[in-house]
């Protein structure tokens, strides 16, 4: 029926399965991004000091130019252009659309101003990428960063694997019948043509792997929930966004999608076994 367990978790199933492609999919394409040294642009310290000393011209120019309004100011209140300006939003209007001979065009050198400001913000922000970058270059010649970066080149590979594999699967309608722990360990010990149980490890091997899975991909999707939680959040959306949380994890959706994707990671006995608890889905 409608209310049936099945049911209930093929729709909840469908949505849990859904946030976790989304999720995948930017790790997919952040993590070998934020980790391989292909990506990394080559940045210098030249080039950090070029772009400091033109923002440090940028602010010298700003301070300037705002120094010659104030003295500007100071030289009309002096002569008391300031108390026989017309008052009002008219008066506004004109004293800034007019000018006296021989002061400073004060609308112009704001404008310059205005646009000098915008330009430093930029430069502040392409020197702050400067120095992440510089930042992430030091840390690839580190151990760590060189074994992220293999981490890379390997899960970029086995990702491409994964949706050609994927493709045919669906082409062909075909459905597994080895987990993949167990079709490693029979590959390496027939290539090797040593005596190993594989019965019995690749059982502890497969639960250990699925619950690395699943330790790791809910680690992932809090550590992403909370990048966007800090992203959008207002005194105003707070509320709804924990709420959206809560939903999220109470209901239980990836959790139950999880059980449903690491079935194939699972011997055929233990794979049946949950197959006959959540029915065919």
């Amino acid at each position: 029926g409608i209310l049936s367990i099945e049911q209930l978790i093929s729709r909840v199933g469908v949505i849990g399965v859904t946030l976790m492609a989304l999720l995948s999919g930017f790790g997919a394409v952040n993590c070998p991004y934020t980790y391989m040294s292909y990506f990394l642009r080559n940045v210098t310290d030249a080039d950090i000091l070029a772009l400091e000393r033109r923002l440090l011209q940028t602010m010298d120019m700003i301070v300037s130019k705002k120094k010659r309004i104030a003295v500007a100011h100071r030289t009309m209140f002096q002569r008391g252009e300031v108390h026989n300006r017309p008052s009002g939003f008219w008066g506004m209007i004109k004293s800034v659309t007019t000018s006296v001979p021989g002061s400073e065009n004060l609308s112009l050198i704001q404008q310059e101003v205005d646009a000098l400001e915008e330009l430093s913000r930029q430069l502040f922000l392409e020197t702050a990428d400067l120095h992440a970058t510089k930042e992430r270059i030091e840390y690839s010649k580190t151990f760590q960063g060189k074994y992220f970066n293999f981490l890379g080149y390997f899960f970029s590979i086995y990702c491409v694997w994964k949706i050609f594999m994927a493709t045919i699967n669906i082409v062909f309608d075909r459905v597994g019948k080895t987990d993949p722990v167990t079709r490693g360990i029979e590959i390496t010990v027939n290539y090797l043509g040593i005596q190993f149980d594989v019965k019995f490890w690749s059982q502890h091997i497969s639960f250990i792997l699925v619950g690395i899975i699943i330790v790791t991909s809910i680690r992932g999707l809090l550590i992403t929930l909370t990048k966007f939680f800090y992203a959008i959040s207002s005194s105003k959306s707070s509320n709804v966004i924990v709420l959206l949380l809560a939903q999220i994890m109470v209901s239980g959706m990836y959790f139950v999608s999880s059980v449903l994707l690491i079935r194939m990671s699972m011997p055929p006995e233990y794979r049946t076994i949950i197959t006959e608890v959540l029915g065919e889905l």
